[in-house]
């Protein structure tokens, strides 16, 4: 282009040039065309497997659409070679060994990641620095943090985990379902408790708030939950297992669950049920594994990780309130109908909101999803002063075996 305008510029409309000028021009172009070429074929080949080319992948391939969010940590002018190499590792599209696959419709993978995970990019490097085939650092305060902010999945590290020094053994079943686990099943460094019986005693011994504050107490409040009736609030696991034929409760998903003791409940009934849980402050996700359920380290936020119309049941205990945005919740609840099968229970436990919103918002909301009204029980919650006028809604709800619409 510069060659061709340098060309017009030196041609002047009085005099003819020679055509030994021409061809010389013409040669000159040519080369430089050719030189060209010759640079982008050598330092910008597809086929290089350099750094640059990892990097330049992952931009293209990963996190070109993560850039598009709006968030005022984020500066949009920032070059994405500043993520962490590892990072980049990892998010960048990998070759299949055997080329196009059908079912990818591709013959590249993208190994998927949360796309905010670049919106926090000093977490994000902490987060992914360490050293390959090593040690991971010791950081689960941070990596819960990334994934709470929605990072989540979190990228997979090539690092191993801290374990325990000197790690016991769980119980036997079903000793493990109502005992304590061993100290030394836990890496305690994340935590203010460092033991067990710490967060057994908390309830009584530390002030201010934690969540599922007491559910480490296996002899306490745990022991009777889902088997006593304390209020019309409270429905009894047997009661809820009877509204469907025996045996056709045999899967489901307990959403915030605590400790795992729904899931325990139901594994005494021959049900099998996965917890998700966070580790707010307690090694909830152990708990759980020690005592012989099986935890999901999810927050509330993700799509939940199952089939459309596979699960019997889903539950959920106090972690469904208002403190939820309210267009989250409502997606929410439609990923809960999805999962569930046609005549599958979606049992809302004690979700609790100020008492206009029960009328005005979350009966609304709850109505247009779809489900039928098995058992529906609203009440006071005063366990933190009538004045608040808090609300409790219990509620048995089954998605239909026809759509409606």
């Amino acid at each position: 282009m510069h060659v061709v305008q340098y060309h017009k510029h030196m041609e002047s409309p009085h005099k003819p040039k020679p055509l030994s000028t021409s061809l010389f021009y013409l040669f000159l172009l040519l080369s430089t065309n050719l030189l060209t070429l010759f640079i982008s074929t050598n330092f910008y080949s597809s086929s290089s497997l350099c750094a640059s080319d990892t990097a330049a992948t992952a931009i293209s391939a990963s996190t070109t659409t993560a850039h598009t969010v709006t968030h005022p940590n984020l500066d949009d002018s920032r070059n994405t070679l500043d993520l962490p190499p590892e990072f980049l590792a990892f998010t960048s599209a990998q070759k299949l060994p055997f080329g196009f696959n059908t079912n990818m419709d591709s013959d590249h993978i993208i190994p998927p990641v949360g796309s905010p995970c670049t919106l926090f990019p000093n977490e994000l490097r902490r987060y992914m620095t360490y050293k390959v085939n090593g040690s991971c650092p010791d950081d689960e305060l941070l990596a819960q943090k990334l994934l709470l902010k929605g990072c989540e999945p979190l990228p997979r590290r090539r690092c191993r985990p801290a374990a325990p020094p000197e790690y016991v053994e769980p119980y036997p079943l079903p000793t493990s379902f109502w005992t304590t686990p061993s100290d030394k099943s836990v890496v305690w460094t994340a935590y203010t408790c460092k033991n067990y019986q710490c967060l057994i005693d908390r309830m009584k011994t530390q002030k201010g708030f934690d969540d599922c504050k007491d559910c480490f107490d296996l002899l306490g409040r745990e022991k009777v939950r889902w088997t006593t009736v304390g209020t019309n609030l409270d429905f009894p696991i047997d009661e809820v297992l009877a509204v469907k034929k025996p045996g056709t409760i045999r899967i489901g998903l307990d959403i915030g669950g605590g400790v795992g003791t729904f899931a325990i409940r139901m594994k005494e009934r021959n049900v099998t049920i996965i917890t998700t849980s966070m580790n707010l402050n307690g090694p909830f996700n152990n708990f759980i594994a020690a005592r012989g359920v099986i935890p999901m380290y999810i927050s509330i936020s993700q799509r939940l990780p199952f089939f459309d119309n596979t699960l019997d049941i889903v539950h959920s205990m106090h972690v469904m309130s208002n403190w939820i945005p309210t267009t989250m919740l409502h997606f929410m609840f439609f990923d809960i109908y999805r999962v569930l099968r046609p005549g599958g229970l979606f049992w809302l436990d004690h979700f609790f909101c100020v008492g206009d919103q029960l009328e005005d918002v979350y009966a609304p909301l709850i109505n247009s999803i779809g489900f039928k009204r098995v058992k529906w029980v609203v009440g006071p919650k005063l366990d933190r002063g009538a004045e608040l006028r808090e609300m409790y809604i219990s509620a048995l709800l089954e998605k239909p075996l026809k759509n409606s619409w």
